[in-house]
């Protein structure tokens, strides 16, 4: 089996998964174009805890996390399976940290949101990941280089978040982004793009331009999994490169 790329996906508003725009296009070129994979790790910026979670029942419910979006939103079910293997498998990689299995959490629109155009079938399995934000951002990333082998194991990695994501600063009247947000959006591009992870990780070292894209991290952590995951000698592309408002779209394959 080749081993599998691995993709941050750039997820935006929650309407995403209901729109025919250019991002959820995308979201469909992407699945279309790899492998199909035996199962997916999602790490999504919408499930933070105290102590690392990993989902593990078989039937995940569609968790509706959001408030003030049309009904057609609330209405959307993405029923893939889980993958109780895959979530034990995930627990065995990250030992001796420990690992909460809950057969009770659902997937947040940060998963199915994005995974409803890639895979629109939903016959994948899908365990997902939460962000334990009691680690700091150099803990994450080496829990993803532990995670690095279920590439070669028929798994998607994927991390769904924004590398800018600060909705404070954000007027969607005015969808031209702050020329802070461009200048991080390219700054981490060419720092993914030359495998130049420290200054990544250690982001507050990146100036105001950084502090003010990356905000609260919830968003930004997911794109360290990838990171962490990347190999030697894997390309890398990037695809729905785009900032809309203080919000960046871009999205990342590995591999």
């Amino acid at each position: 089996m080749s081993r599998m790329p691995v993709l941050f996906l750039g997820h935006g508003s929650p309407m995403n998964a209901i729109e025919d725009n250019a991002w959820s296009r995308g979201w469909a070129k992407i699945g279309k174009e790899l492998p199909r994979p035996k199962a997916i790790l999602m790490i999504s910026a919408h499930w933070e805890t105290r102590g690392i979670g990993v989902t593990s029942g078989t039937a995940p419910h569609t968790i509706h996390d959001f408030f003030g979006f049309p009904q057609a939103l609330f209405d959307v079910r993405y029923p893939a399976p889980g993958d109780p293997a895959l979530a034990a498998r995930v627990a065995e990689l990250l030992s001796p940290e420990p690992v909460v299995f809950d057969a009770q959490r659902g997937f947040d629109h940060g998963n199915w949101g994005v995974l409803i155009a890639a895979y629109p079938k939903a016959d994948i399995p899908v365990v997902q990941l939460s962000l334990d934000r009691c680690r700091t951002p150099q803990e994450h990333y080496e829990l993803a280089r532990r995670l690095a082998p279920l590439r070669d194991e028929g798994v998607l990695i994927v991390g769904s978040g924004d590398i800018v994501h600060n909705l404070r600063a954000a007027d969607f009247r005015k969808p031209e982004a702050p020329p802070w947000a461009d200048r991080f959006n390219e700054t981490a591009k060419r720092l993914i793009e030359a495998g130049d992870h420290g200054p990544l990780i250690d982001y507050a070292s990146l100036g105001e331009d950084a502090l003010a894209s990356i905000n609260s991290a919830e968003h930004y952590l997911p794109l360290l999994y990838v990171l962490g995951a990347q190999q030697p000698g894997d390309p890398v592309s990037f695809f729905n490169d785009d900032v809309f408002a203080a919000i960046s779209m871009t999205s990342v394959k590995v591999g």
